[in-house]
């Protein structure tokens, strides 16, 4: 079964007005649109576009908890659709944030109910019992992101150029404090000298405030021809829209990277991010738990936000993607949770600066229910059951029993499913 769906943009501040409209040739609402969510998530669950189809109900959410052996398949291991699928347009840095662990999440959603907090409480962390896992990949030309920790000893050199730049240009209380941002960074065990490090950045101490005040300072000073250019560039522009903020300090922890367009990144539970700029599709797990440090107003609660990250160092957070043949390149990262694939048929479409032809059609095997948005001309779909014909900017769920789907017609679409 094809069952059409859609939904609101999310309003966040932080969202362009024109980048998700502009993607699926709708007409902008004036205000930001930063996040489409298309899934079953309580939180903001999809519309059921033609609701004879299913028995009256409004939601993707009910529809699924009506019957969720129909919806899901017999090989579901819950009752609730384990994905949620997103358009994300960033028009200026999100949080400095990081999602649990499943035991994390669980242990944490317990404990927060005993307490007798809220699930609408701002100061509650865990909104659910799930982990967060999460691929992003480019739909604009670059999309920009902080993401995990750099290597501990290109860290100790990016200090170090501070330190240099303070020497010149700064007063005592700034290069001692700079002293002791370096002092916290010179630990033998990396994993150990970044939680020391990113505690005392978010501890409120006086030497981690003007520490934060010098960095912000001395990276709008240091030579543009310094291996460290774009890294303190970011650092300016987050100081700039958030002034002494200790996310500043922790930005300076992480890679710098820029996804080219077709390029994904795959953020496992406990990886430490910020989305910086550009518009994306994300595939993840159907959480909403979010441990926030930095550059924002909502709420962080930092002894949490420590447990949960991982602090292991790691190479820039690229996903290659699977040949499947025929325009086709599937996304499968180390989770049950997900895959994406995305499916080029007929017209070419831009992949990394080349031209990437599709096939006059493409079959994809559904692994258990999916989500499928067309984003680019017009496709026909197939499967085992019934048929359905999407245009750009059109979405469906899909009900695990059309098993593999069969795409023509002439443009791009992207399909969620499970990945047992």
């Amino acid at each position: 079964m094809f069952l059409g769906i859609t939904n609101v943009p999310r309003d966040y501040a932080w969202g362009s007005t024109t980048a998700i409209a502009e993607l699926l040739g709708h007409q902008p609402s004036g205000k930001p649109e930063a996040e489409l969510w298309l899934g079953a998530h309580p939180a903001w669950p999809s519309r059921i576009v033609d609701t004879t189809q299913s028995d009256g109900m409004a939601t993707l959410d009910a529809w699924i908890a009506a019957d969720p052996a129909r919806a899901l398949g017999d090989a579901r291991t819950s009752d609730t659709l384990p994905f949620l699928l997103k358009l994300l347009a960033a028009n200026e840095p999100l949080s400095i944030q990081a999602h649990p662990s499943i035991a994390q999440a669980e242990a944490g959603y317990d404990r927060e109910d005993a307490a007798g907090i809220s699930l609408d409480d701002p100061a509650r962390n865990y909104k659910d019992r799930l982990h967060k896992p999460e691929l992003t990949l480019a739909l604009s030309d670059t999309f920009e992101a902080l993401a995990g920790f750099r290597e501990l000893s290109h860290t100790q050199l990016l200090v170090e150029e501070l330190v240099a730049i303070a020497s010149a240009l700064g007063s005592e209380l700034e290069l001692s404090a700079l002293g002791q941002l370096r002092a916290q960074l010179d630990d033998p065990d990396p994993a150990a000298a970044l939680r020391g490090t990113m505690a005392w950045l978010l501890g409120g101490s006086d030497g981690s405030k003007l520490a934060i005040e010098a960095i912000s300072r001395f990276a709008s000073e240091a030579p543009r021809v310094s291996s460290f250019a774009r890294e303190y560039a970011t650092i300016a522009e987050l100081a700039q829209r958030h002034p002494g903020d200790p996310g500043i300090g922790v930005a300076l922890l992480l890679n710098r990277i820029t996804l080219p367009q077709g390029q994904a990144a795959y953020l496992p539970s406990g990886n430490v991010h910020a989305y910086l700029a550009g518009l994306a599709v994300e595939i993840m797990a159907a959480s909403d738990n979010v441990l926030r440090g930095g550059l924002t107003s909502k709420h962080i609660d930092t002894d949490e936000l420590l447990d949960v990250v991982q602090f292991t160092p790691l190479p820039a957070p690229i996903w290659p993607a699977e040949d499947g043949g025929a325009g086709m390149e599937i996304f499968r990262p180390d989770v049950p949770d997900f895959a994406l694939a995305r499916i080029t048929i007929g017209a070419a479409a831009e992949k990394h600066g080349h031209q990437l032809s599709g096939g006059a059609e493409a079959t994809f095997p559904l692994d258990g229910p999916g989500i499928v948005l067309v984003v680019q001309g017009s496709v026909a779909i197939v499967g085992a059951a019934t048929s359905t014909m999407l245009e750009r900017g059109e979405s469906a769920f899909i009900t695990p029993d059309e098993g593999a789907l069969t795409f023509s017609g002439s443009g791009v679409a992207f399909v969620a499913t499970t990945n047992r």
